[in-house]
């Protein structure tokens, strides 16, 4: 008799806890790390499960923890595995600075409504107070929230600007528009600490067609302010995402979304404030036929060189 209770509590021992006490383990193979500066790559943590059912498989929110150094979180380009994200998502509401993937570039982001986190976001970034930041969108509605919209036909000779731009959204273009009451101020101000603030009346908006940007916009309370992921030292876009971990990472980056290295190729900005849609940078977006070019028309009030620095 002995001899069997001992038998059965070895097997019980090897024997896995029941699914119950297991969920919260993901359904399937996953990889997550924790970026350490002090290492070249990013430590991987490779986390297995029994698999199930997928008719059957009930998702639970995931524990991540960050310890010393920041989330690095490798995800489909698909989406398909967008539950990943969802750790991001709530690093961003309290206030995280970090990189996602657009269908561009890579964006250090942040909440748009928290002031701390765009300090933090220009301070890491390094970017001079009187560069302006652009905000990344889910939809056409948080344009119309956030600015004046797109031009729209009166009847007297003016086109209908915003029936021409629903075609291309989502896509690879960042619009000048005129912000709206609603808009944070520490958005759209510039200046420096010792002077005062002024206020810019213009903002980029884009809405990105890049479905892990998306699906983390999508579960957000606000757009985000974006900067693109450029190289401190040299100005070339950086597009492998280990490497901005490297460069940014010890400069106080919260996360890093990992979907793979991107071309460098940036969004097209085109200038919406004046009588002419104006390209002032060409980029993966194509000129469409209501677009003018940069030196077909006279100057307009936002010139590239305030936007492009941080346009993705």
């Amino acid at each position: 008799m002995a001899e069997t209770n001992k038998l059965q509590c070895m097997l019980s021992l090897s024997l896995p806890p029941p699914l119950s006490q297991r969920k919260h383990f993901p359904s399937f193979p996953s990889r997550l790390s924790f970026y350490n500066p002090k290492c070249s790559r990013p430590l991987r943590v490779l986390m297995m499960a029994v698999k199930r059912s997928p008719k059957r498989l009930k998702y639970s929110s995931q524990r991540f923890f960050k310890e010393d150094g920041m989330l690095f979180v490798e995800a489909d380009p698909s989406g398909a595995d967008s539950w990943k994200l969802d750790p991001i998502i709530e690093l961003l509401k309290q206030g995280a600075v970090g990189v996602i993937p657009t269908d561009t570039v890579y964006a250090i982001v942040c909440h748009l409504k928290s002031h701390s986190a765009i300090e933090r976001l220009r301070r890491i970034k390094n970017i001079e107070p009187s560069k302006p930041l652009s905000i990344l969108c889910h939809s056409l509605r948080d344009i119309d929230t956030y600015t004046t919209g797109f031009p729209r036909g009166d009847g007297q000779g003016h086109a209908n600007i915003f029936r021409a731009v629903k075609h291309c959204l989502p896509g690879p273009y960042t619009f000048i528009l005129t912000a709206s009451k609603a808009l944070p101020k520490q958005c759209i101000r510039y200046g420096t600490a010792t002077a005062k603030y002024a206020s810019r009346k213009n903002v980029g908006v884009r809405v990105p067609d890049d479905a892990i940007c998306q699906a983390i916009l999508e579960k957000m309370d606000a757009p985000l302010m974006s900067t693109s992921v450029k190289s401190p030292k040299e100005n070339e876009w950086m597009i492998d995402p280990v490497v901005i971990a490297e460069t940014y990472g010890p400069e106080g980056l919260d996360f890093v979304v990992d979907a793979g290295v991107r071309v460098a190729d940036p969004s097209t900005v085109v200038d919406m404030t004046g009588p002419y849609a104006k390209i002032i940078r060409q980029g993966k977006g194509p000129k469409l036929h209501w677009m003018v070019a940069d030196d077909d028309v006279p100057e307009s009030g936002f010139g590239a060189e305030d936007l492009i620095p941080s346009a993705t």
